[in-house]
């Protein structure tokens, strides 16, 4: 691949012919040329990329007054911030045991992240156990993951700053609330896996805040020790893009390691046996081309969830003195996909999604069906937590519009019991799902839920949210947004539709909206907004679409692609420069998912459907809001900045282009609960302002 620089510095400031009420902020071009294979391609905004400068800085400072003013607007108009404020005042008390503890994390105030509380019994009062101003006062800390030690003494947590993907663990001793001298840094996209005194954790090279993460590498700290004496137990210096998963076994009899070669499609598991007299990394399986996980132990053997011949997933039991020979637990289901797993002592809890609904399903080791039961549609479960002898397991279900309801569940009478009643602040029985089925543009049925108000006429004048994730062969697991339920209570219709690249409908599924494959994924999301159309949901003038991430993509991609199609568009922290996106973070992680510029045929793909590249000059895209963080190491939010840019410096442009940039806050957004409310406030203010604008 060859590439040119054209120091072609023009500080053109281009005249704003637009209207008064819509006057963005100019932006400079300073024109890079980069030549891929036989094609050119012009990059005006790259200067937008170096997030540290002076002239970006001011630049998005400038951008987020602009829209400050515009989005303060639209949210007092639609009354959003007091509704979405009210709507998330929800009383429930959620827990999840961990050894001989229950603990729980909640806001402590309306400007602090989440302090993690504790407890021996439900019916006590919390113990706070970490405080986040603990930590440090000028930071916004956030508390992402945390594990106890096998005899309850310990709880190692691990914790983002300013919302980065980098973390850092720490280590508390739980009932006298100690804090320890033991502090892990540089460590990200890892968990923490305890053996005995001490705990597995990972770590990468930093190279700079928005630089691909190399060279992972897997430590064993114990504790009481400085970090620099940590145990290397797992690193590949031959291969620094490799990447690894890992975990202990319930029992600490097995610690076990996937390694990840993303380039090939190629995945190795290892293990170390603790009860056996050599303690030395073993091969269980070498170089496989599906996907495998190991769960827990069972007598020696591993359980484990896999695609092998399963596009749906199924559980298999391997011994690892025969790992080809395995024994299937739970078979491939030809239209219920596998969810998530928990290893009981004699049995296993299991969920799946049927038709856009969960089910619950109890096995024994030996395949038999205990128990099942179906959820409503549009509900998620979830939050199985307790040791592996318990009886008795907590768990909560809950919708868009629904919040966490939280039950008790005991696995051998197999009857659940409502843990305390949850209080919401609004009515929400008059609010009704429906599932739908529509035909994309290869005529594949593609399901989609819809909710809205039972009392709505179906008259084409609904306002209308259209959402989707499409990516990575997630299925979506609905949770409860306080603004969905803002929008549908002021007559809203919501519609998620599960298009190609997520996994509801299996691993095929999947792979047909990934790679070359991804135009699918917005084909079928096109699709989803004519079948609302076409059957009187709404109508061009009241359609708007959003989604976050791999969403935010395909939402972008089809506002570039069908800009007389909708309204209002919002992506949320959205990968829209596909052909860098692999130079930056965790862009190299995801080749497979989305190609790479390194080779002409997929270079040729992505730039296809790359929203910044697919801007037309004589066109006036929809009114958008594009939502990033500026410490989003995850997607760079210079996405976003270059995206906007582009689309307000266009003479034909006279519809809204706004950004709002989130401060201290990484790609899960908003940094505390008052914030969080502003921010929900912004979109669907802006989404209502506009969709019910003459």
């Amino acid at each position: 691949m060859k590439k040119t620089l054209l120091t072609s510095i023009l500080f053109i400031y281009q005249l704003n012919l637009q209207s008064q009420s819509y006057n963005p902020p100019t932006t400079f071009k300073e024109t890079v040329i980069d030549t891929y294979f036989d094609t050119t391609v012009e990059d005006e905004y790259r200067w937008l990329e170096n997030t540290s400068s002076d002239e970006t800085i001011n630049w998005v400072k400038t951008q987020n007054k602009f829209s400050k003013k515009h989005l303060g607007k639209a949210s007092s108009k639609t009354n959003s911030f007091s509704a979405i404020d009210r709507y998330s005042h929800t009383e429930f008390k959620y827990s999840r045991k961990k050894g001989e503890y229950y603990f729980n994390l909640y806001y402590t105030s309306l400007f602090s992240r989440p302090s993690l509380y504790y407890k021996t019994d439900l019916q006590k009062e919390s113990i706070k156990l970490i405080d986040p101003k603990k930590i440090s006062f000028n930071e916004v800390i956030n508390i992402k993951n945390y594990e106890v030690s096998k005899d309850s003494k310990y709880l190692a947590f691990q914790y983002g700053i300013d919302g980065s993907d980098w973390s850092e663990i720490r280590v508390v001793t739980i009932n006298t609330r100690e804090l320890h001298t033991d502090h892990i840094k540089g460590v990200k996209f890892s968990n923490i896996a305890w053996l005995d005194d001490g705990f597995f954790y990972s770590t990468y090279d930093q190279i700079n805040k928005f630089g691909k993460p190399i060279n992972n590498k897997v430590f064993y700290h114990k504790l009481g020790t400085k970090q620099v004496d940590d145990k290397l137990i797992f690193a590949r210096k031959s291969k620094p893009l490799n990447y690894f998963e890992f975990k202990t076994t319930s029992d600490e009899h097995f610690f076990v390691i996937k390694e990840i070669n993303e380039e090939k499609g190629k995945s190795s598991i290892y293990y170390i046996d603790y009860t056996s007299e050599k303690k030395s990394m073993k091969s269980l399986l070498h170089n496989v081309n599906y996907d495998i996980n190991i769960i827990d132990n069972e007598n020696g053997n591993f359980i484990a969830t896999t695609s092998k011949d399963s596009e749906n997933g199924m559980i298999v039991k391997i011994d690892p003195k025969k790992p080809t020979q395995w024994k299937v637990i739970a078979p491939n289901y030809s239209t219920d996909i596998l969810l998530n797993i928990k290893t009981l002592t004699d049995r296993i809890i299991t969920t799946y999604q049927h038709d856009q609904s969960p089910i619950l399903v109890i096995y024994d080791y030996e395949g038999n069906i205990l128990y099942n039961t179906k959820f409503p549609l549009g509900s998620s479960v979830g939050g199985f937590s307790g040791n592996k002898t318990d009886n008795e397991f907590l768990f909560y279900i809950q919708s868009y519009t629904v919040p966490k309801t939280i039950f008790r569940f005991n696995i051998y009478s197999f009857k659940k019991k409502l843990l305390e009643k949850t209080a919401v602040t609004f009515k929400f029985d008059d609010i009704v799902y429906e599932k739908v089925e529509y035909l994309s543009k290869d005529s594949m049925k593609v399901p989609m839920i819809l909710i809205h108000r039972n009392d709505i006429k179906l008259d084409g004048t609904n306002p209308t949210i259209l959402k989707a994730y499409g990516g990575f062969g997630i299925i979506n697991s609905p949770s409860y947004d306080p603004g969905i339920v803002h929008f549908i209570r002021k007559g809203g219709v919501f519609a998620f539709a599960n298009i190609r690249g997520g996994g509801d409908k299996g691993s095929k599924w999947a792979e047909d909206g990934k790679g070359d494959k991804k135009q699918n994924s917005i084909d079928d999301f096109i699709k989803g907004a004519e079948y609302l159309i076409a059957n009187k949901y709404t109508t061009k003038g009241k359609l708007a679409i959003t989604g976050s991430s791999n969403g935010g993509l395909i939402v972008a991609a089809s506002a570039i692609q069908r800009p007389d199609l909708f309204k209002v568009v919002v992506p949320i922290v959205a990968p829209l420069d596909m052909i860098r996106f692999e130079k930056f973070t965790v862009g190299r992680f995801h080749l497979d998912e989305y190609g790479t510029s390194t080779n002409q045929s997929s270079f040729n793909n992505l730039k296809s459907y790359s929203p910044y590249f697919n801007i037309k000059e004589d066109v006036n895209y929809p009114h958008m809001l594009v939502v990033t963080s500026e410490n989003d190491d995850r997607v760079p939010p210079f996405h976003s900045y270059k995206f906007v840019a582009k689309l307000q410096n266009r003479k034909s442009q006279t519809n809204p282009i706004l950004l709002k940039v989130a401060k201290d806050a990484g790609h899960y957004g908003a940094s505390n609960y008052i914030t969080n409310i502003r921010e929900e406030a912004s979109i669907y203010g802006f989404m209502l302002y506009y969709l019910n604008k003459k």
